[in-house]
């Protein structure tokens, strides 16, 4: 599973990165769709804040 903390501006590169689409636009930062996500982990990567981290299930 996947958090986004406060760090996260919105810039979208999670967005556009993620291959399944798990990551949906939110009011102050995108929300993970837990049961589209595949732990590729493609968002964590490219996030530049370093704003999306990795939570045991």
């Amino acid at each position: 599973m996947l958090t986004i903390d406060a760090r996260c501006t919105a810039c979208g590169l999670c967005l556009v990165t993620c291959p399944e689409g798990a990551l949906v636009p939110a009011r102050h930062r995108p929300t993970v769709v837990a049961d589209r996500c595949t732990d590729c982990l493609a968002c964590i990567e490219v996030c530049p804040r370093d704003a999306i981290t990795e939570v045991p299930a």
